[in-house]
């Protein structure tokens, strides 16, 4: 009764009169601007605020009635994520455990500085039981620093100890903590570096990755041990040492499945997502499918991390010619009721992989000639061709690969005249626009194809060739979920499809 006391007290003098939030009744209401804005967003209808306002009220972004309704909108979109619901099933006990922890952190701050002293010190203690039971370093140092001054204040010698003990064993597991982000986060930035040189790149992640096992060995820590194992992971992609790869992501899930205390899905998606990866480049179709049909039963349904596993499934399927599979795989994502949700740059990726499936069983010999009857019927060749295919800047990769489908079903036709139009306009892009660092492999399967053009598609009549094809050799596939990186199908084996099919 004395905290209800304390803590009405505070809200009777410091009370708003209405907490602006998105509640059921504000959603559903009709008419609403908030309703529609928040299902607009929601759904993927706004690209950005011009799109927003001239559905909204048929004006420009700086016009006022915009600006204020975005002003609230953001406003009670941010009250709203106090009031998110983090009991649902798809989240771990680890993840409810951390978010509850930090809010009922901001409590105890708020009631601390009015004064609430009481209530304050009590919910410190709950969370701290907690934070106790999970090894949440940060949480842990943060209340003991509050009840040991509350101890302090009231002369309390044994509960100063025990705060006292816990402050000072957490607070060095928190800098290793630290530590250990610094060299993940180090080793995430080098990753994500398309020029730098793989010999430098090697010394330092050895290092970072020898440094993260002595903290795991001197901490039991889950920050540490994830940041670990990601590392090494990061370590054996960069190396294309796919094999020491997925024995690294075997080591972390039985990490947490010892752990259960310590689930995260995120991470565990991350792994299974890095054995994808490594299958995909081993062309371990076999594998590959007993993984993603296990990620595919453990995540949820319909969630975007779900839409990626089946492109990782998919590619995996053209890269190694299982169009059977490959055709399933589409269907499967295309067909659930989520995929129109998807934001527009996945759904693009998809159209793209739908109009290199069409090609392939389009091609393909006889022997299954069954496939092209099933192919995906929403295709149009004719649309496509006489499609200009134009993309963004930040999208001239996908550009790129539809550009090359076209010149695949004009050689498919064995119109030589519009397939080279397309050959043009690809040097276009590999002379002006390509990056010669991320998309190194690109240009040069480009310039293997104006070869091509130049021999008036006679292979025998091809000169320079070998230079192109060891250049694109010499830096094989690597896919990391990066755009520039996509290859429906590994350009050197697309390249041998497309001697084949000119002979």
């Amino acid at each position: 009764m004395k905290n209800l006391i304390e803590v009405s007290k505070i809200v009777t003098k410091k009370k708003v009169r209405k907490i602006e939030i998105f509640d059921s009744a504000t959603l559903e209401s009709a008419n609403s601007k908030f309703a529609e804005f928040y299902e607009s967003l929601s759904s993927g209808k706004f690209r950005n605020d011009r799109d927003a306002a001239t559905q909204l009220y048929g004006c420009t972004p700086s016009h006022d009635k915009y600006r204020q309704l975005k002003s609230r909108f953001r406003k009670r979109l941010l009250n709203t994520l106090f009031f998110i619901d983090v009991n649902l099933p798809s989240s771990s006990n680890y993840d409810r455990a951390y978010f509850s922890c930090n809010k009922d952190w901001t409590l105890v701050k708020i009631l601390a500085s009015n004064n609430a002293h009481q209530t304050a010190q009590d919910l410190a203690k709950s969370i701290l039981t907690t934070a106790l039971k999970f090894k949440f370093a940060d949480v842990i140092v943060n209340c003991c620093r509050i009840l040991r001054q509350y101890a302090a204040e009231g002369g309390l010698e044994k509960e100063y100890a025990v705060y006292n003990d816990h402050l000072e064993e957490y607070k060095i597991v928190l800098e290793a903590e630290m530590q250990s982000e610094e060299l993940f986060q180090q080793a995430l930035l080098k990753y994500n570096m398309t020029n730098l040189e793989m010999t430098e790149l090697k010394e330092q992640l050895f290092k970072h990755c020898d440094d993260l096992v002595c903290l795991s060995e001197e901490h039991d820590s889950p920050v540490i041990n994830y940041n670990m194992y990601l590392v090494w992971a990061f370590r054996y992609e960069l190396q294309r040492d796919y094999v020491a790869m997925l024995e690294v992501c075997n080591q972390a899930e039985k990490y947490i499945e010892d752990n259960p205390n310590y689930y995260q899905e995120d991470k565990l998606a991350t792994f299974h997502l890095k054995k994808m990866t490594a299958y995909l480049h081993l062309r371990d179709f076999k594998n590959g499918r007993v993984n993603v049909e296990k990620s595919l039963r453990t995540f949820p349904e319909g969630r975007k991390l779900w839409f990626r596993f089946l492109e990782y499934y998919l590619l995996l399927a053209f890269h190694t010619e299982n169009y059977i599979n490959a055709m399933a795989i589409f269907n499967r994502a295309k067909n659930h009721s989520k995929f129109k949700r998807l934001d527009h740059q996945t759904r693009e990726k998809w159209k793209i992989f739908e109009t290199y499936l069409n090609y392939f069983l389009e091609s393909q010999p006889d022997k299954i000639a069954v496939l092209r009857a099933q192919a995906v019927r929403t295709f149009r060749l004719t649309r496509f061709l006489n499609d200009p295919v134009i993309y963004p800047k930040n999208l001239r990769t996908f550009t790129v690969h539809l550009v090359i489908a076209q010149f695949l079903f004009y050689l498919e036709k064995s119109n030589f005249q519009m397939a080279s139009e397309r050959i043009d306009r690809l040097r276009s892009y590999a002379t002006k626009q390509l990056s010669r660092d991320g998309q190194h492999r690109m240009i040069n399967f480009i310039r293997l194809l104006h070869q091509l053009s130049k021999a008036d598609f006679d292979p025998a009549r091809m000169t320079g060739t070998e230079k192109y094809l060891n250049q694109l050799e010499e830096q094989p596939f690597f896919y990391r979920g990066i755009i520039q990186e996509l290859e429906i199908v590994p350009l050197e084996k697309l390249w041998s499809y497309i001697l084949e099919r000119v002979k």
